[in-house]
């Protein structure tokens, strides 16, 4: 695993979230500005960018098997020699795993020499979950991120807004559980960060 400096002059600036969870491992981010990037990735359409990202997108996360790493927003950047991906938090127990599932899919698929970077700052955020990400989750029974103003997520069951927080802390770190009031069903929500 490495860390890359200078990658966030290659990537777009994003809404303007703080960099947050810096440490002295976490090298070089190039951002002065405060905005975490978007990734970057390459258009829909031919290419070995897009067939890379083709690979990647049948990448499924360890953790939540209904999203590939692109729909997380894990992926970061992909190029025709390297593909950048971002943990979605330091020391996530699943990041050896993504790295290794990630390796064996482009090695299936003919690309042995294409490298795996790993940035972690500046951090992931919630806002790289791509909206069909948040469709699938929803679709699975995990009630994706709130958005900025929303103080309860609908319930990815039945749909209703009459829910609470049962417990911050859900079936992983990334999730907290809450309970909808009119089904009476209990749901994971990806929490924002």
């Amino acid at each position: 695993m490495s860390v890359v400096a200078g990658m966030a002059d290659k990537l777009l600036p994003s809404r303007g979230r703080g960099l947050g969870r810096g440490g002295a491992s976490e090298k070089g981010s190039a951002l002065s500005s405060g905005a975490t990037p978007t990734p970057t990735l390459p258009p829909q359409g031919g290419g070995l960018q897009a067939a890379i990202l083709a690979v990647l997108r049948q990448v499924p996360d360890p953790e939540i098997p209904v999203l590939s790493v692109v729909d997380l927003g894990i992926v970061r950047t992909v190029e025709a020699h390297r593909v950048v991906i971002t943990p979605t938090y330091t020391g996530c127990p699943a990041t050896q795993v993504i790295e290794r599932d990630i390796r064996d899919a482009l090695d299936a698929a003919g690309f042995r020499d294409v490298r795996i970077e790993t940035v972690l700052s500046p951090p992931w955020t919630t806002d790289w979950i791509t909206p069909e990400g948040r469709d699938k989750l929803h679709a699975y029974g995990i009630a994706p991120p709130m958005t900025a103003g929303q103080r309860a997520p609908a319930c990815p069951q039945c749909g209703s807004a009459e829910t609470e927080e049962i417990s911050r802390f859900g079936s992983t770190p990334c999730k907290a559980l809450w309970r909808c009031r009119s089904c009476a069903e209990p749901f994971d929500l990806f929490k924002c960060h």
